[in-house]
């Protein structure tokens, strides 16, 4: 005689079942994850050199704030160093902090939208196949 064993919901998602079969539309979803995710890593790398340049930049204002104020300072623009007046070096980097800062804000908040279509992904795919599918990065 054969024993029937009913499947705990564990056991069924573990399993899938003919319900999981991966539809064109499910498919776009996992497709549009990867690339969200491939794009998460880029922007995040973005993200750490602007942190470093406007880490650096506040270290170097804070250096030419013991300079004197009669002394030329050398600036870099572009390629090449050139000597300017304390003042003028300090208005170009009080310029070039914004613009750093700025960027750092459109990273982080394309970053942010990223990360929540993310989340919505991972929540209509897991829906749908369960522990069948990983998506944990």
């Amino acid at each position: 005689m054969m024993q029937t064993r009913m499947l705990s919901k564990e056991d069924e998602a573990l399993t899938g079942s003919e319900d999981n079969e991966v539809r064109r539309e499910d498919q776009e979803k996992i497709n549009r994850f990867s690339r969200l995710h491939q794009r998460e890593t880029m922007l995040e790398e973005q993200l750490k050199l602007k942190m470093k340049d406007k880490e650096d930049l506040e270290e170097i204002s804070t250096e030419l704030e013991l300079a004197d104020e009669d002394e030329l300072v050398p600036y870099k623009i572009g390629d090449a160093f050139f000597q300017l007046p304390l003042e003028e070096a300090q208005s170009l980097l009080s310029t070039a902090t914004e613009q750093v800062d700025a960027e750092v804000g459109t990273l982080e908040e394309k970053l942010g939208d990223l990360r929540d279509e993310l989340q919505q992904l991972k929540v209509a795919l897991y829906a749908r196949f369960g522990r069948s599918i990983n998506l944990e990065t």
